[in-house]
């Protein structure tokens, strides 16, 4: 009963957050993080509080890491990892390929912790991506499938970039080295975004190898739960149907292109 519990607390959540992106006018930043592009905004701000606000009145024992600094340590052996706005540089130009996403995670005997239910809201399309651990992905209360098995030269593969300039050198290789092999590829600007559609049908496959916890803490679940295979990648993850992640990993690709 407790996923339940905490999947309903997620939902809400996240469409706080999602009425902030919503009601956001002109959207400008106030600031930037790891590099001069690498944005924050007053939505960001805004929409992170809303759900913190949310969260702290809901499970006020949780733990919480939230992308805008908001933390706090918990009690409970649970903790929210949030990212209020994914997709910010999106938001800046009116892109509505932006998300918010909310995970649910449980402290194990090690310290390690485990993702047991993962909420992905897109308020420009007013779709709700939803998974809990060992019960399937959902998009607006359906079930939702990845494509498998996919060839490689028909797969259509999403993936991101970093804002470290040496960073994107190497990711840029690493689309030279795999486009020839593939239908094509993407980049949407929203790590939540690329793993729920994957969930959902919509892509075949998706890496990133430099992501922090939020970015993919929720996404990963759902794509999960919906069939994907998902292993680490650098700091980020590769997922695919279990064919397609199996061609990707046998080729070199990423064995060459990603530090380990």
């Amino acid at each position: 009963m407790i996923l339940d519990e905490l999947l309903d607390v997620a939902v809400h959540a996240a469409r706080d957050g999602g009425r902030v992106i919503r009601a956001a006018g002109t959207v400008r930043a106030i600031g930037h993080k790891s590099s001069g592009t690498d944005h924050v905004t007053e939505v960001d701000l805004a929409s992170e509080a809303a759900i913190i606000a949310y969260l702290a009145a809901a499970r006020p024992h949780d733990g919480l890491l939230g992308e805008e600094g908001g933390a706090r340590a918990g009690t409970s052996g649970l903790r929210w990892v949030v990212d209020p706005v994914d997709g910010t540089t999106n938001l800046l130009y009116g892109s509505p390929h932006v998300t918010v996403s909310i995970a649910a995670e449980q402290q194990l005997p090690d310290g390690t912790w485990r993702t047991v239910v993962g909420v992905v809201h897109d308020p420009s399309r007013s779709e709700t991506f939803t998974a809990a651990r060992g019960r399937g992905a959902r998009l607006n209360g359906d079930p939702i499938r990845v494509n498998d098995p996919v060839p490689l030269d028909r797969a259509l593969v999403t993936t991101g970039f970093a804002y470290q300039p040496s960073s994107r050198a190497r990711q840029a290789a690493t689309v030279v080295a795999l486009l020839p092999r593939i239908r094509d590829i993407r980049s949407h600007g929203s790590a939540a975004l690329e793993l729920c559609w994957l969930a959902a049908g919509r892509c075949d496959a998706y890496y990133e190898d430099e992501l922090a916890p939020w970015d993919f803490a929720a996404g990963a679940l759902i794509a999960a739960e919906a069939g994907a295979t998902v292993v680490p990648l650098g700091s980020g993850v590769l997922a695919a149907g279990p064919a397609l992640t199996a061609l990707l990993l046998s080729d070199g690709t990423f064995h060459d292109a990603v530090p380990r």
